[in-house]
């Protein structure tokens, strides 16, 4: 859509050749690909780029933070914009938000979770932060492709995983190989999608030309999280009423366990160096602030 979006308004002036996760390049990799000028443009999250950009995790979900449009305000007209950039800078690369998945669920599993302890030893198809948080747990974080999981559950390679929803999740298959669906994602409140931009190849274009990939992403991205929603309420029906999927609520004693454990992974990130200390500050502001908007609003209107 995205490239049908960018020929359509350039008049045909600029046509992207799309390719999906090993196609061109291993599922990823994209992070390096678009970095070192192999392709002009990636699609991802920015949390599967940690091991090469720590600070970036804070521009994808943040668990137990920001919801959706909480982070999508601080990144487009908050400030973590010029941030997110500054972060990529080094690396020849400009971010644009790019889609939301909202709000995700907290996963498929083959056994039941019933305390912290059960998170014990398990092992979890879960990227990012959540999976630092994970292993506080005693659990394994496991980051594998998306084409991957179904197969790994499958085989027992992993006991549990995370995607995104009903509406993907259906899709993927995971009710068939697993037995529990729990919720909320307290991993992934509201997940950012990132465009990632080979930096001195998107200042070669003509001005018209970079303004059309900047509406094209913000299309895109009020688009697809739109369609997460509407979507994800309609296959949560199909799930529970032509699958026989009974969703799970994680107990109170494991999130409040989480939550500690979130504070101890974040913190961790903070301190790696200045950058990533004065992101998660400006993170907290921002979500400090909100949240009092927040707590006269939104909150009160859903009884939280």
């Amino acid at each position: 859509m995205f490239a049908d979006f960018v020929e359509r308004m350039s008049g045909g002036r600029m046509k992207i050749q799309v390719y999906g996760g090993g196609e061109l390049i291993p599922s990823l990799e994209c992070f390096d690909a678009v970095s070192n000028g192999a392709v002009e443009l990636g699609h991802g999250a920015s949390y599967y780029w940690a091991g090469k950009v720590p600070a970036g995790q804070f521009f994808a979900s943040v668990p137990f933070g920001m919801n959706a449009q909480q982070t999508m305000a601080w990144i487009i007209t908050g400030g973590g914009d010029k941030l997110w950039e500054e972060t990529y800078e080094s690396f020849n690369l400009l971010p644009m938000i790019c889609g939301s998945t909202g709000a995700q669920m907290g996963g498929w599993f083959n056994k039941e979770i019933n305390s912290i302890e059960d998170l014990n030893g398990l092992k979890m198809r879960i990227p990012g932060l959540g999976g630092k948080v994970l292993n506080k747990a005693g659990g394994s974080a496991v980051t594998v492709a998306g084409g991957e999981i179904f197969t790994n559950l499958e085989r027992g390679v992993i006991d549990a995983t995370e995607w995104i929803g009903p509406y993907h999740d259906y899709k993927m298959g995971f009710h068939k190989v697993t037995k529990f669906y729990y919720y909320p994602g307290w991993h992934e409140p509201g997940t950012v999608l990132e465009l990632l931009i080979n930096k001195p190849k998107f200042l070669e274009l003509p001005s018209d030309l970079q303004e059309i990939i900047k509406q094209a992403a913000h299309r895109i991205n009020t688009w697809m999280w739109m369609e997460f929603e509407t979507k994800n309420s309609i296959y949560l029906k199909k799930l529970v009423e032509e699958e026989e999927v009974v969703p799970r609520q994680f107990p109170k004693e494991v999130l409040d366990q989480l939550r500690v454990y979130t504070k101890e992974a974040v913190e961790e990130l903070a301190s790696l160096g200045e950058k990533e200390t004065r992101i998660y500050q400006a993170y907290q502001d921002f979500r400090k602030n909100i949240d009092g908007w927040a707590g006269i609003t939104e909150k009160v209107y859903y009884g939280g």
